[in-house]
């Protein structure tokens, strides 16, 4: 599957440092694709879990809330259902002797739109909460069914139309396939102006949205946890929600897409590569946001992981009856089903940030 190097002494001294490079970056190929498979592997299990359960009703999300979330698991997903194997198939059936094409062009573009419209989701999810938080009355009239799709047709719409100049072999801007990254690349530094365009409109905007309602929120929650504390009237299992939860998911977001955007940067303005290995995590490290977001957004909601554990058990049931009848699970879907009217009937009504259910502000009379 791959090609083998068999190279004396004399012919290693007759290589350049580009050709040494290249051999050095295929002899990890096989270790680079096991990776990415992996990686691909767990995003799609994730997010097929996340999507059993988001397409049915989930206690506490409202209807808004569901048509964003499934917008993410869409994006999400599209990294290891479109982004891994357009990808892989590239390196591994592409004569490396030959120049970038036209097809590397439209994974380029491929690559770059799923990037692009995973952190416009991320974005539109966070102004949602913040809408939700701190304009409870008017929610309603804020955030209709009309603007809600809205948004999220602009999250997939907007970046291909910013990034269709990939598209074009002769554009305005080169594509080349990347040994160290196994990834069908623009070549920043051919269009700097370009480059840096694209930054100040898909990263810089989303993270400040991001940021600054993520924040304003966590401060609301963290008032709202003093004055309850002041009175005395507060839970001690939801002391601490909002900072478990706000601050992965940013620490998350930051830690996965800064590094791809600050190599994007620096390749533009210098013109030069960054090691192998660095190219290599940089590049792929925003796909792991893919299964990261399965966590905060969703398996830490304890309604999803009800519900989660309610289909599963009624696949059980319907698949292997006699299965379900050995772990006691017939009576145990019952009893939870009565444990969820009792929960909804005696709850307090919970608003959140990033994701319902996330951070409960309690309302105080």
């Amino acid at each position: 599957m791959y090609p083998t190097f068999n190279l004396s002494t004399s012919d290693h001294s007759n290589l350049s440092d580009a050709d040494n490079l290249r051999l050095q970056e295929l002899t990890h190929r096989s270790v680079k694709v096991s990776i990415i498979i992996a990686l691909g592997v767990m995003i799609t299990l994730g997010n097929i879990a996340v999507l059993m359960v988001i397409t049915s009703s989930v206690a506490g999300w409202s209807r808004n809330s569901r048509y964003f979330l499934l917008s993410l698991t869409a994006a999400d997903s599209a990294f290891g259902l479109l982004v891994m194997p357009l990808n892989l198939w590239v390196s591994l059936l592409k004569d490396y002797s030959e120049g970038p094409d036209a097809f590397c062009h439209v994974v380029a573009f491929c690559n770059a739109t799923v990037y692009s419209t995973c952190m416009y989701t991320l974005a539109t999810i966070s102004l949602e909460r913040y809408i939700a938080v701190f304009y409870p009355l008017q929610y309603s009239s804020l955030m209709t069914r009309k603007r809600t799709l809205l948004l999220i047709c602009f999250a997939w719409c907007f970046p291909p139309f910013l990034l269709s100049p990939i598209t074009f072999p002769d554009g305005i801007i080169e594509v080349h396939f990347s040994t160290a990254s196994l990834v069908c690349n623009p070549s920043y530094s051919t269009n700097i102006a370009y480059t840096l365009s694209l930054t100040c409109l898909i990263f810089f905007p989303c993270s400040i949205v991001m940021t600054y309602a993520n924040l304003r929120v966590w401060c609301a929650a963290k008032r709202q946890r003093l004055k309850l504390r002041k009175y005395g009237c507060a839970l001690r299992s939801r002391h601490n929600v909002a900072a478990r939860v706000l601050v992965p998911v940013m620490a998350a977001y930051y830690t996965c897409w800064t590094p791809c955007m600050a190599v994007m940067i620096y390749n533009a303005v210098s013109g030069s590569s960054v090691p192998e290995w660095v190219e290599f995590v940089v590049v792929w490290l925003p796909t792991s946001n893919g299964f990261l977001n399965c966590i905060f957004y969703f398996w830490i909601n304890k309604n999803f992981r009800r519900k989660f554990h309610l289909i599963l058990q009624r696949l059980a049931l319907a698949l292997c009856p006699e299965l379900a009848n050995t772990f006691e699970w017939n009576t145990t879907s019952s009893a939870q089903f009565v444990s969820g009217i009792l929960d909804n009937n005696n709850s307090v009504h919970e608003r959140s940030s990033s994701v319902s259910s996330t951070c409960t502000l309690l309302s105080m009379v």
